[in-house]
């Protein structure tokens, strides 16, 4: 009985068997499965000890009657392909996404989108290796990232910038191939002209922000080659620079500029959220750049420096989570050598690492008839080392260190009174200007969805020791030197509301600043030619605190308009704590003149009121009504008590404009007008000897306008033009030796300043460039008797691009050779006239790689 029941449950067992084999081999469909796991279940449950014996007895009995082994049965199991390779390959419309398999197997997806995603699902499949992320991977596409939700799956997600881009599986046999192209809406934005700024400590579009800016990004520094302010200003509407060498850097913003370098700069100029400080110290190598932003009007309620005209913005490039090798070799004529690397990548998954440097020289412009060389040469360079620590999601610490070593020749002085050229020169004394730098800065961010969090500590040295023939000439006249230091602490915090998509946005601020200004020693050496020989010389120490708390709220109250309030409060105290002036004869000094804890203190407050409204989502027009000030101070020059002190320098700004997009922002154009009322200007006065010896006080009205183009009719071809009008006059004001000047011209004010640039890169990697910028008449002195007409100059690049990693490059600047006076003074009343002329035609190549 035993056996016979045992062999009619196995017969019945190979029946079931043989039939569900059948059945699975012949259909594929959901109540197939089902009803043979219906039928296994059924099977299971009239199963007992003794079937399971005899099954097993009698299945090892079937098995080798079939051909078969265990191994090959165990080889019929399902196994599940492992995606051992993500690649992403570019094409003309996008990118193909080509997933390899370990056993090259082909693979299945299902395509689905959600929001700005392209979703891919690869059902039994395995990821190896982890997750895989790569950002960017073109313009248009934000990021691809391929996961697994489970075990036995694996998602492609693609994201779009705007909109959820467009795919297709092609067909792969070793794997998956999926074909992306970025959505009919990106494809446009791909000629959109868009940039992002941080102006207002937001990231944002520079076509919302309601202000008068102009911004570089990283495209614009690179393709213009942009390493010194000098080149920012001269495609700045209403932004000069005047730069004799690297001695001394004179500009100008909305006509107010820093001529009286007495008292403190009108403009903040910061790098990395680090103030620099006093402009003589400015005129550096800019390197390794991401983006410059050119604030023109009162920020002081968004910046922790005072900003009277304005905010100079210069950020470098951040350190990288992949490593990043970038080389930068240039030469041309004047033997000019250029080198400039960085290096970029992470240590570990939360320390990342930024080097950049950089070293220049080349020979002198100036052609000295007494020693047969250039005099004004330049060597030096300088370097910055970040590093970023991320130790969440929601924490941020940079640590910045920098330097510059700068070694030049003298500036490089001419005399056109005696007839000297801009190439020629005749001086007795060869000079030097030494120029040394270093800076330290940690910052630190903290970033939630309510608020962001920001501390920025830095510590700034500028030292400059320089010696030149000042007279211009053969003659044992006299030699102007100086040996100046400034060390500045600084320390700002910043509150704010996280985003600006809420009808309420704010930012709170408090700055403290430590300025100890050094004058070792500064002067003239008289010689035998002018009645000596002897020295004048003047010391000081100066010490200058700020101490500020400043705010700004943004409030919707309906969609299309936007009310802004700010308003900043500032302590400033200025404090002489010890100075000479007195006269060297034959090693006998003399004081004729000093003063010890002097001070000038003094509170403000500093108001700011405007309005946006958005016409559309491509113009906004804007207004906004400002105080602004430059602080009172204790003049280190002081020869007598009443040059002592000067007062703080006053005035209210106003401004209309607007910024509009047209043509699928493929064109922007943005206006600005204002009209800006000062009451006691600040103004470098002469002594008797036609040297600047103190500071007064006068009137002045300044009104302007600035209007700026930016175009990407095709593809590669970028069309800019900017223009800028100013009428900067006195309107009370006399000169305490030279007499009236009201109705006069605000030195170092041009007229007008323009700006019109092409650049057309070709997909061939032909590259080409050329610029023109233009200047109005400009006078150097309050008595307007000194000046320079109008001019233009023109700057040309052409090159090619080997690829996306490598290009070679022409350049000519000032291609018509054109020499403009860029400073002009006159001593002793106007017997002595000394100038200095700008830069002559330069040529050369330039070699970049990216690694």
């Amino acid at each position: 009985m035993r056996c016979g029941l045992t062999l009619s449950c196995c017969a019945a067992l190979i029946a079931f068997t043989t039939g569900v084999e059948a059945a699975i081999a012949t259909s594929i469909g959901s109540a197939e499965v089902a009803d043979s796991s219906k039928i296994r279940r059924q099977s299971n449950a009239l199963s007992n000890a003794d079937l399971l014996d005899s099954s097993m007895h009698l299945a090892q009995q079937i098995a080798p009657a079939q051909g078969q082994t265990q191994d090959q049965t165990q080889a019929q199991a399902p196994v599940i392909p492992q995606i051992t390779a993500v690649n992403i390959v570019t094409t003309d419309q996008g990118i193909n996404i080509v997933l390899d398999t370990d056993a090259g197997n082909a693979l299945n997806g299902i395509v689905s989108t959600s929001d700005r995603r392209l979703i891919i699902d690869i059902p039994d499949a395995q990821l190896a290796g982890g997750a895989f992320v790569q950002d960017s991977p073109m313009e248009g596409i934000a990021a691809v990232e391929a996961i697994a939700p489970t075990s036995d799956q694996v998602q492609v997600i693609i994201t779009g910038v705007d909109n959820a881009p467009t795919g297709e599986i092609v067909s792969n046999q070793n794997g998956l191939t999926l074909s992306v192209e970025p959505s009919s809406a990106i494809v446009a934005q791909a000629d959109a002209l868009q940039i992002v700024v941080t102006a207002e400590k937001q990231p944002d579009d520079v076509q919302d922000i309601p202000i008068s800016i102009t911004a570089f990004t990283e495209e614009d520094i690179e393709d213009a080659d942009i390493t010194s302010f000098e080149q920012v200003a001269g495609a700045t509407p209403n932004f000069t620079t005047y730069t004799p060498g690297r001695n001394f850097i004179l500009y100008s913003i909305r006509g107010l500029n820093n001529f009286n370098f007495l008292s403190r700069d009108p403009v903040a100029f910061y790098i990395d959220d680090v103030p620099n400080d006093y402009t003589g110290f400015l005129d550096l190598d800019l390197i390794d750049l991401e983006r410059i932003e050119v604030l023109r009007g009162p920020q002081g309620t968004l910046y922790g420096r005072n900003a009277e005209a304005g905010v100079v913005n210069v950020v470098t490039r951040r350190p990288t989570d992949e490593p990043e090798y970038n080389v930068i070799a240039g030469f041309g004529n004047f033997d000019n050598l250029d080198l400039r690397a960085s290096a970029s990548g992470p240590l570990n998954d939360e320390l990342s690492f930024r080097l950049s440097g950089n070293f220049e020289r080349r020979d002198g412009f100036l052609f000295n008839g007494e020693t047969e060389e250039g005099v004004d040469s330049e060597s030096g360079g300088g370097g910055r080392a970040q590093l970023l620590w991320t130790p969440s999601d929601n924490w941020e610490v940079t640590f910045t260190g920098a330097f510059n070593i700068y070694r030049d020749g003298t500036p490089p002085i001419s005399r056109p009174d005696l007839g000297q050229d801009p190439d020629e020169t005749d001086l007795n004394e060869t000079g030097f200007n030494d120029l040394d730098t270093d800076s330290q800065s940690i910052r630190v961010t903290y970033d939630n969805d309510d608020l962001r969090f920001t501390s920025i500590t830095a510590r700034r040295f500028s030292g400059q020791e320089f010696e030149n023939d000042s007279d211009g000439t053969s003659l044992d006249q006299f030699v102007q030197f100086a040996d100046i230091d400034s060390t500045v602490f600084s320390q700002e915090f910043r509150v704010q509301s996280a985003t600006k998509d809420n009808s309420l946005s704010w930012l709170v601020g408090a700055y403290f600043e430590d300025r100890n200004f050094n004058v070792d020693r500064e002067g003239l050496i008289f010689g035998i030619d002018a009645d000596g020989p002897f020295t004048s010389v003047t010391r000081a120490e100066l010490e200058e605190n700020t101490y500020a708390l400043f705010g700004q709220a943004s409030y919707r109250p309906i969609e299309p308009l936007t009310l802004t309030a700010g308003l900043r409060y500032e302590i400033f105290n200025s404090e002489l704590d010890d100075s000479s002036i007195g006269s060297i004869v034959g090693g006998t000094t003399s004081v004729t003149a000093a003063f010890d804890n002097e001070s000038n203190n003094g509170t403000e407050w500093l108001p700011r009121f405007a309005v946006e409204y958005d016409i559309s989502s491509d113009a906004m027009i804007y207004g906004s009504v400002a105080r602004a000030y430059r602080a009172q101070g204790v003049n280190f020059r002081a020869s007598v008590p009443e040059q002592l002190f000067f007062d703080e320098e006053k005035s209210w700004n106003y401004e209309i404009g607007a910024r509009t997009s047209w043509f699928d922002d493929r064109l922007t154009a943005n206006l600005s007008l204002f009209h800006n009322p000062i009451n006691d200007y600040q103004v470098p006065a002469t002594n008797a000897d036609g040297f600047f010896g103190f500071v007064d006080n006068g009137d002045v009205t300044i009104n302007g306008l600035e209007f700026e183009l930016r175009a990407r009719p095709t593809q590669g071809l970028d069309l800019t033009a900017g223009f800028g009008w100013l009428d900067a006059e006195y309107t009370d004001y006399s000169d305490p030796i030279l007499g009236d000047f009201d109705g006069n011209t605000v030195p170092y004010s041009p007229d007008y300043t323009f700006n019109v640039g092409a650049q057309y890169r070709a997909t061939n990697g032909i590259f080409g460039r050329v610029e023109v910028q233009g200047f109005g008449k400009t006078f150097f002195d309050d008595a307007n008797t000194l000046d320079q007409d109008p001019y233009a100059l023109v700057n040309a690049r052409v090159g090619y691009d080997f690829n996306d990693n490598h290009g070679l490059y022409l350049f000519a600047n000032n291609l018509f050779d054109f020499r403009p006076f860029t400073t002009q003074a006159s001593f002793f009343g106007s017997s002595v006239i000394t100038a200095t002329y700008g830069a002559p035609r330069t040529y050369g190549f330039q070699y970049r790689a990216n690694f």
